[in-house]
């Protein structure tokens, strides 16, 4: 399922909703519904700042943890396994057009919402 974000200061973002899991649980939000105030927008810039310097610090827990909710296994073939990890797109890169959107919201002072 694919969630839109949108904020009268910002292009829409979209995400799956297995990507954007993270980042509303982080922020304790639902997937299906919900808003970030203009208000609250700086507290969550800050609390995903620092979930992205933590991934990239230990990008290994990145991996585990982007891993994690999805059922498929990939084949024993160390090739595949290689490429997988070559194309791994990590919790800053998948996080990094939120931010901006969240960072335009806060300076413009416009709300951020979802499933609406």
């Amino acid at each position: 399922m694919l969630i839109t974000f949108k904020s009268k200061s910002s292009p829409a973002v979209m995400m799956y909703q297995e990507h954007a899991q993270r980042i509303l649980d982080l922020l304790n939000k639902s997937p299906t519904r919900g808003v970030i105030t203009a208000e609250e927008a700086g507290n969550a810039l800050t609390v995903l700042e620092q979930e992205v310097a933590l991934s990239k610090l230990h990008p290994e827990v990145d991996a585990d943890h982007a891993q994690q909710g999805h059922s498929h296994q990939l084949p024993d073939d160390p090739e595949v396994a290689e490429l997988a990890e070559k194309l791994h797109v990590g919790f800053a890169q998948r996080a990094f057009p939120l931010l901006e959107m969240l960072r335009a919201a806060r300076d413009g002072g416009e709300n951020i919402m979802w499933g609406v």
